[in-house]
């Protein structure tokens, strides 16, 4: 009998670990629209989901490293779908200024992101003063190899592309935080055109000075 039961708990366990990765952020992310960040629990994911709690800690063995998970496969998905908007561009400065300009916004309409922005705004405030976090990084990569790109055919202005990426990042994740507050209707601010404003404003900065 003993015997019977470690075979059905090991069938069981083998089954729990057959639960795709994305099944279990697709549960965080249900709680995390839910409730919030702060409000998510593994516990109330392992529910969602319909695993146990052991199940959701072999693969996260705390919320944030699922966090971490759920944001990095949104924002992967995000930067593909942005990718894909600009591939017609001419130049990779072309590209580069389609794809982030489209970036933000997508990240502004995110339903994630404006949850955290409207529910949990404070936890963002270590990413804005104190570290870069892994998302952060995430988008640096992204605008640093079409950086890279630009200097290679010649559409980026030379420079540290280090830096240069750094400087961009820090633009566009400002519009990321505040876009949607510097909308005004009674001064006649639209966020098409602050977009548009965004897109000038890369393309000026990023074009190679011209000779003479």
């Amino acid at each position: 009998m003993t015997t019977e039961r470690h075979v059905v708990a090991t069938e069981q366990r083998q089954s729990a670990n057959r639960v795709p990765d994305d099944d279990l952020l697709d549960a965080a992310r249900s709680c995390v629209l839910a409730v919030g960040v702060r409000r998510t629990t593994l516990a109330e994911v392992a529910r969602t989901a319909s695993v146990s709690r052991m199940t959701l800690y072999r693969r996260f063995p705390d919320v944030r490293s699922m966090l971490v998970a759920l944001m990095t496969r949104e924002f992967g998905t995000l930067l593909g779908d942005a990718m894909d908007h600009a591939k017609h561009a001419s130049t990779n400065r072309e590209r580069l200024v389609l794809a982030t300009v489209e970036s933000v916004r997508r990240l502004v309409t995110d339903p994630i992101m404006r949850t955290v922005l409207d529910v949990d705004a404070e936890m963002m405030i270590p990413y804005v003063v104190r570290r870069v976090g892994s998302t952060q990084r995430n988008a640096e990569r992204f605008i640093r190899g079409l950086v890279d790109a630009g200097h290679a055919d010649g559409s980026v202005r030379e420079g540290d592309g280090a830096t240069q990426a750094r400087a961009l990042l820090l633009l566009s994740q400002s519009y990321v935080f505040s876009l949607r507050i510097a909308v005004s209707t009674e001064e006649g601010i639209t966020e098409s055109g602050l977009l548009d404003e965004l897109a000038h404003t890369l393309d000026s900065s990023l074009r190679p000075t011209e000779a003479g």
